[in-house]
């Protein structure tokens, strides 16, 4: 940017208005809002490093993750590089979810 501005300052830019009501927050998305207050209460991770992660991410992904799903990528990282679990353990704790399918339902029935 011409302003000496990364990509994702909007810092008094015209953003347009925002609307809470609009939004209703599905489950998974007030999970990561908990896990990140858990991760945050616990010393595991702070805001700085939240963001440190979201400013280093990148404009594509930055324009094409929503909102919770780049807090999602921010407290995994900080929680790999808090040794919270390793590159191993997430790989082998993500193969156990698939596993059991692709719904709640699915899940029940195997």
């Amino acid at each position: 940017m011409t302003d000496g501005r990364r990509w994702h300052d909007m810092g008094g830019r015209e953003a347009g208005r925002v609307v809470p009501e609009d939004h209703d927050y599905a489950l998974w998305e007030k999970r990561v809002d908990a896990l990140v207050i858990l991760a945050t209460t616990t010393g595991k991770m702070n805001v700085d490093g939240l963001r440190r992660v979201l400013e280093d991410m990148g404009e594509d992904a930055f324009e094409t993750m929503s909102y919770y799903e780049r807090w999602v990528a921010s407290l995994n990282q900080n929680l790999l590089e808090a040794g919270v679990y390793t590159p191993s353990e997430l790989g082998e704790r993500i193969a156990a979810v698939q596993a059991r399918g692709e719904t709640y339902g699915d899940a029940s029935n195997g």
